[in-house]
This record gives C-alpha cells, sequence and structure tokens, in this order.
C-alpha cells in the first residue's frame, strides 16, 4: 500500500470513529441488586461492542418500581420477579411485548462460617441460631421466595421471630457476610467462585428450584426509553451470546 493509500485508510477509519462517537448515546437503567456482579460485566462487553454507554442504579426490585411509577427517567428495568415489568406494561409505563426473562434466579441459604449450613438446609428445622438473615419480602422478590421456601419447609412461623431483613439482597448479603447474623437467604451470584462455579466461601445450601414457585428475573423496556438508541441497543445485547455467557457464569438459569 503506497503512503497515500494508508493516509487515506486512516482517514476514512478517523471518519468512521468520529462519526460512531457522535452517534453513541446513553441509557439509565434500574437493576435489581442480586444481578450487580453480571450486569457490571456484561455493560463493559456492552459498551465495547456498540460505543453507547449505560449507567446503572442497583436498588430492590420493588423500590426501583415505585420510583418508576413515581416518574423517575429510568429507559430500562431489570427486575429480579416478573410481577414488576407485568406491572408496568399494564400501566402503559413500559412499552408492549418489550418484556422478556433475561435469567433465572437462584437462592442460596448460606453462611459465613464454613461446614455450618448443611448440603440439605437441615439447619433449619434444627434450629440453634439467634438471627436468619432475608431481604425485605414487601419489595424485595428474593424475600418472597426465601418464604415461599420457609413456608414449604413448615418453618416459616416458627423462624419469623429470628428474621433481620435487608433493604435488598445486597444488604442481605452484608449482614451474613459480617456475621450480624448466623445465616440468611442471599443470591448464588453473590456467593459463587466463578472459576469452579461452586460456592467459595463460607458454607451454603443451593436451594431446589422445586421447593418455590419460577422464579424468572424479567426485564423490560420503558416508554422513556423507546427513543433512544442505547436503551434499544443494550435491550438486544441482553439476548446476546456474550451477555448469556455471562449471565450463566454467575450461577443464574438461561431462560428456555
Amino acid at each position: 500500500m503506497s503512503f497515500n493509500s494508508l493516509k487515506s485508510a486512516l482517514l476514512i477509519l478517523c471518519l468512521f470513529s468520529l462519526n460512531a462517537i457522535a452517534h453513541a448515546e446513553t441509557t439509565l437503567v434500574a437493576v435489581a441488586s442480586d444481578f450487580t456482579k453480571p450486569m457490571t460485566e456484561i455493560v463493559a462487553e456492552f459498551e465495547r461492542a456498540t460505543g453507547h454507554s449505560a449507567k446503572l442504579s442497583f436498588g430492590s426490585s420493588g423500590k426501583a418500581f415505585a420510583q418508576i411509577q413515581s416518574g423517575a427517567p429510568f429507559e430500562v428495568y431489570l427486575s429480579a420477579s416478573e410481577k414488576y415489568p407485568l406491572e408496568l406494561e399494564k400501566s402503559g409505563l413500559a412499552v408492549a411485548d418489550s418484556r422478556f426473562v433475561y435469567a433465572i434466579g437462584k437462592l442460596v441459604l448460606w453462611s459465613a462460617k464454613p461446614g455450618y449450613v448443611d448440603d440439605q438446609g437441615h439447619i433449619l428445622t434444627k434450629g440453634g441460631f439467634q438471627h436468619l438473615a432475608l431481604a425485605d419480602p414487601s419489595h424485595a422478590p428474593y424475600g418472597v421466595i426465601a418464604e415461599e421456601v420457609m413456608r414449604h419447609l413448615g418453618v416459616l412461623e416458627k423462624l419469623r421471630p429470628l428474621f433481620v431483613q435487608g433493604e435488598n439482597i445486597s444488604q442481605t448479603f452484608q449482614f451474613v457476610s459480617t456475621s450480624n447474623a448466623e445465616l440468611g437467604f442471599v443470591g448464588l451470584a453473590q456467593v459463587i467462585d466463578v472459576a469452579s462455579g461452586k460456592i467459595g466461601s463460607g458454607s451454603g445450601w443451593i436451594i431446589p428450584d422445586t421447593l418455590h414457585s419460577p422464579f424468572r428475573q424479567t426485564a423490560v423496556l420503558l416508554k422513556t426509553g423507546a427513543e433512544n438508541p442505547a436503551a434499544l441497543a443494550l435491550v438486544d445485547f441482553l439476548k446476546s451470546p456474550t451477555a448469556l455467557a455471562i449471565i450463566e457464569k454467575y450461577g443464574f438459569g438461561l431462560p428456555k
């Protein structure tokens, strides 16, 4: 290639890059706190692949739902429950038929102490602990699922006086990891060793899906993001093989 040809090629590449930057947009996303680690990694790949960017706000699904109803400017919503996105679609705040399951949640009964929680969860019926942490079921889907499990095992009312409720699953994990509660219900993504696919520290019981209702974590495009190319691109990217590989790496089930 001659010098002039090389110069022309570099000029075209430069103009292409400037054009891409000029069309890059940013989207504001509300994300369930259990999805903090995978979503942070997914967005890094998304920004690298598309040139768009995403600002993430993590918290309980119920609190984000209430904020969206009150006019918060989120454009994409990733809930740990399928209930809230459905309600937003019914109320006209979400784009019709944009809902999709992005992951199947996995609940773990976990303790920071090695050897404390057995691999069948028998400690729930045996007792011997003073505090049991779970996310507040009034607005956190992980708390709802945790109560379903205890109800299924016939220990819900017996254990209720020992509850220590976190604002969301991140705070719940903090209660247990700092030993303010001997054990608690957390998300698998919070305790998994991504290299081995097993619980990385302490001791825990990965709760079988048969002990609770389907844990379909659901995303939706909000009306505020309907015209934003970055919001549309992020919704598509969440369904890509790259995103699904990251989701599975953190212990979530994949949508079928």
